[in-house]
Order: C-alpha cells, then structure tokens, then sequence
C-alpha cells in the first residue's frame, strides 16, 4: 500500500506561482510512473502531468508553464506551478503507480491517489 499526501496548494494571483509537494510512503516510487490530476468545481478529473523518471508528458493546457520533478531518494514529487491563470483553479491530486493496459491521461490507470490540494487562482 502507498499513501501519497500533497502539500503547498493555496490561493495565489493570477501570474503568480505555486509550488506542490507529494510525499509517498509506504512503497519507493522509484521505477513507477507518478503524476498530476486535477478536478475544477463541476468538471471531470483532467490529467495534468505524469512521469516515469525518463520522459514526462502534459497536458497542452499547461504545457510550458507547468513543471514536473521527482526526487526518488526523498520519494516525493513536486509540481512547480508558474504563470498562473483563473482556469487552472482546482484540487490538485497526486497520483501513483500506472497501469499500462491504460492511457497515461486516463485516471483509471493510476493505482494510488493523494486526497488532493485545493489551488485557487484569483483573477
């Protein structure tokens, strides 16, 4: 089993950044496909980001201004948040451990959940 809790989501300005957290325990998330989902008020959970520690693919929404990290010695990866805009508002989720018979933008293929951290973007 694998617990994944996020961390660092807040409210911030539009154009401003947000940096978040996701710590795992319980399993090392080296070799594993992790990423990010979101869920905005009304609307279906969108993929955001995911990485298997070679390649790391988003969503066109938040190409060129979002970035993933991972850090496999602390078992955490970050989302490092820049220019944001109104339309990125949600809760954020972290998500872990892919299986492949799935698409990676599809949250069916992610075994492991964080319980999600609320980003706000005040335009």
């Amino acid at each position: 089993q694998v617990q994944l809790v996020e961390s660092g989501g807040g409210l911030v300005q539009a154009g401003g950044s947000l940096r978040l957290s996701c710590a795992a325990s319980g399993r090392t998330i080296s070799s594993h496909t992790m990423g990010w989902f979101r869920q905005a008020p009304g609307k279906e959970r969108e993929f955001v980001v995911t990485s298997n520690g070679a390649s790391t693919s988003y969503a066109d929404s938040v190409k060129g201004r979002f970035t993933m990290s991972r850090d496999d010695a602390k078992n955490t990866v970050y989302l490092q948040m820049n220019s944001l805009r109104a339309e990125d508002t949600a809760v954020y989720y972290c998500v872990g451990f892919r299986n492949r018979a799935y698409s990676i933008t599809s949250p069916t293929a992610y075994t492991y959940w964080g319980q999600g951290t609320q980003v706000t973007v005040s335009s």
